[in-house]
């Protein structure tokens, strides 16, 4: 062994103080979940009223021949609806399938409502996406008016139910 196995001759191997498999316990990690926020509701509410303040700006512009101002428009109006729903998605639907976990029938609605969503923000992203890339020019102001009436309707059908119906099963 020479030099090395000299050195190491007198010194005591170091002994596993760890447990034998068998012996150890599975601990289970605390649950991370959502915190009720009292402020919530009342916050998607106000954003709630500023998307529909925004998307009537940019009706208001269209009608008032204000093309140049569209793009931008729909972008801010993109970016501040997909951070509601970031929102809504994390904090308020997540909370409440927490807190409804038992509830078979409430659940059901909130899956369909989340569902439901889904659906219409795709609607609108490609609405917003349509005529960012073909903008809107007095030309084809007409078809703009069309779409963006019909997604008009959906959005403003879509926040009545929400608030009249998903936001009062958000509680403590």
């Amino acid at each position: 062994m020479g030099l090395f196995g000299n050195w190491f001759k007198g010194k005591p191997q170091p002994q596993d103080t760890r447990p034998a498999a068998s012996t150890l316990e599975y601990v289970k990690p605390p649950e991370r979940s959502i915190r009720y926020d009292p402020g919530l509701v009342a916050s998607l509410k106000d954003d709630h009223s500023e998307l529909v303040a925004m998307y009537g700006q940019l009706g208001q512009d269209v009608r008032d021949g204000h093309y140049q101002r569209i793009p931008n428009g729909l972008l801010a109006f993109k970016t501040r609806l997909e951070a509601h729903l970031l929102i809504e998605n994390v904090r308020f639907y997540v909370y409440l399938e927490q807190a409804l976990t038992h509830d078979s029938e409430n659940m059901a609605i909130i899956r369909d409502f989340r569902r439901e969503m889904n659906g219409i923000a795709r609607g609108v992203v490609e609405f917003v996406r349509r005529y960012q890339q073909t903008r809107v020019t007095a030309a084809n102001a007409g078809d703009f008016m069309r779409e963006y009436d019909e997604v008009g309707k959906l959005l403003v059908m879509r926040i009545e139910r929400e608030e009249g119906n998903l936001y009062p099963l958000y509680a403590p």
